[in-house]
């Protein structure tokens, strides 16, 4: 284990190498940095045994290290999931590049042009566990939007994350992309996770990926600014005037589609109204899910287990959901004030106007009508990957992909002007 001053010093000098790498990657064509994605994704496609073998190494160690079904759901990669992470840098290598795009502009009174416009953040730094496919999301996003990033995984996916690194950072290289542009550290000593929250003038941007403790320790202990999200406690709401037919397909959807993933349903609210509430958690029951209900939910549903009041405010990452009855709208924006985590939510509703109090009404990052929380991904936003699902309120909020990598520069053209 390497001493505090070490892995301190050993942060510096990769940021010092990713800040000279960002300086030459801002001024790069989109051409280029195209050009280098799609070069990694290849790499990737043909670096898949490698990465497979790595990864199975992970499993291994993560089944005898008593990992969770959800942890391990997350590292897992198959060929489907090799060849999505390939996919999703060439989505990125599509997308629109934002550096340089014009956010607006002005003319004054005296003749001098303002215009706002985008530019890279710098050195980014991303500290994540268990999922491996975000070495290659969080690097695709950084290289397009300009920037360098460092990248901190979780020591449970070692081996995947340097096989994946090792791939990209040779298909970018090949294409004229600066080596340090994306760089992993290469210990899994928890201080180096210290020393980037520390590293204030050498790290611009904190962008962390993983569990409630890690997020946690990262919001409490940084002195760069962080972009994260502490839980995801999802809520549906089935409305009175909701179709039955649909609630059941999105509410099972909402849940089981991916139980492990951050845009899970945790909690299903039922408006007291409607008239399929036995059947709608049954339905759920029914799919595999453990279903937690709160007592007027229970005496129409007997044979559900008894919520407590942890529940209400736990993110499962499991087949288990709360569920509760709620007197309409106003009762479901009031349950989701006081639990909800400001992640996605989702009302299931005919009535538009009480889907539009809703979707008004729910300070969350992401609001759905009539769709199913599991659509909280940048990819399905058309986004490309994503980076992280950001809950906070400033610079970027929900899936935070290119445009939520910049900031911007007012740049003023004049012709002479002097102020008086």
């Amino acid at each position: 284990m390497a001493d505090a001053d070490e892995t301190t010093a050993l942060i510096a000098d990769m940021g010092a190498r990713a800040r000279a790498a960002a300086t030459t990657l801002a001024a790069l064509p989109t051409a280029t940095k195209a050009a280098g994605l799609r070069a990694a994704a290849a790499a990737i496609r043909s670096a898949e045994a490698e990465i497979l073998a790595a990864n199975a190494v992970d499993m291994q160690k993560g089944r005898d290290g008593g990992l969770s079904s959800a942890m391990l759901d997350r590292l897992l990669l198959d060929p489907a999931r090799v060849g999505g992470m390939a996919a999703g840098v060439e989505a990125v290598a599509a997308l629109d590049d934002p550096v340089g795009a014009e956010i607006d502009s002005r003319d004054r009174p005296n003749g001098l042009r303002l215009t706002r416009i985008r530019v890279p953040i710098g050195v980014i730094g991303i500290i994540y566990e268990s999922r491996p496919n975000v070495t290659a999301d969080a690097a695709a996003l950084c290289v397009m939007a300009g920037n360098s990033v460092i990248l901190r995984g979780g020591s449970e996916a070692v081996a995947s994350n340097r096989a994946i690194h090792v791939a990209m950072a040779a298909g970018l290289a090949g294409a004229g992309i600066p080596a340090d542009a994306v760089q992993l550290v290469p210990t899994t000593d928890r201080a180096a996770v210290g020393a980037m929250l520390k590293a204030d003038g050498v790290i611009d941007l904190i962008i962390p990926r993983g569990g409630k403790s890690l997020v946690a320790r990262v919001q409490a202990e940084a002195r760069v600014p962080v972009l994260a999200h502490l839980d995801g406690i999802n809520h549906v709401y089935v409305d009175g005037s909701a179709d039955p037919g649909m609630a059941e397909r999105i509410v099972v959807n909402a849940k089981m589609r991916r139980t492990g993933v951050c845009g899970a349903m945790e909690t299903l609210l039922i408006d007291r109204a409607y008239p399929h509430a036995a059947e709608l958690v049954r339905a759920l029951a029914a799919s595999g899910c453990e279903v937690r209900g709160g007592p007027g939910l229970r005496a129409l549903a007997p044979e559900l287990a008894a919520t407590t009041d942890i529940d209400w405010d736990t993110e499962y990452l499991e087949a288990i959901a709360s569920a509760g009855l709620v007197d309409g709208v106003e009762g479901a924006l009031t349950h989701i004030a006081h639990h909800g985590s400001h992640h996605t939510d989702a009302i299931i509703a005919e009535d538009a106007g009480v889907a539009e109090r809703f979707l008004a009404g729910v300070d969350s990052a992401i609001v759905l009508w009539n769709a199913s929380t599991q659509f909280a991904d940048g990819g399905e936003f058309g986004l490309g990957a994503e980076i992280g699902i950001a809950t906070g309120r400033l610079h970027a909020r929900g899936p935070v992909a290119l445009e939520g990598l910049t900031t911007y520069k007012w740049v003023g053209r004049g012709t002479g002007q002097v102020r008086g």
